[in-house]
């Protein structure tokens, strides 16, 4: 296994959970991170995503969770968290952690055709 979601559960809304991305040694260095999100009938949509350049490079995050979803990495762990505060309904969903050699330019990260390496997904259900 290469990427393993956790973290995922029910929350009244409000909530908050924490997602946590472990990956393989190979994987995690060098290559862009993102996390992804998919509800029935509906596409898979980017949610946050960063290419660490040593300690820096740009977060993204799409406008439906800015400002209440918040990227962490832990380095020593190979691990990427995604901290999500203040959950609405909308926010049900099967995450997913992916990640690829890409370019931290947003356009290609935003896309999920361009990951090449994807976690299970774990489950988060928002109760209102």
């Amino acid at each position: 296994v290469q990427l393993a979601e956790s973290g995922g559960g029910l929350v009244q809304a409000g909530g908050s959970l924490r997602l946590t991305c472990e990956a393989s040694g190979s994987i995690f260095r060098g290559s862009a991170m993102g996390w992804f999100r998919q509800s029935p009938g509906k596409e898979r949509e980017f949610v946050a995503g960063k290419k660490w350049i040593g300690s820096g490079g740009n977060t993204y995050y799409s406008d439906s969770v800015k400002g209440r979803f918040t990227l962490e990495r832990d380095n020593a762990k190979s691990t990427l968290y995604m901290h999500m505060n203040k959950l609405i309904p909308e926010d049900k969903a099967v995450y997913y952690c992916a990640a690829a050699r890409l370019s931290g330019r947003y356009e290609y990260m935003r896309e999920a055709t361009n990951y090449e390496h994807w976690g299970q997904g774990t489950q988060v259900t928002v109760s209102s």
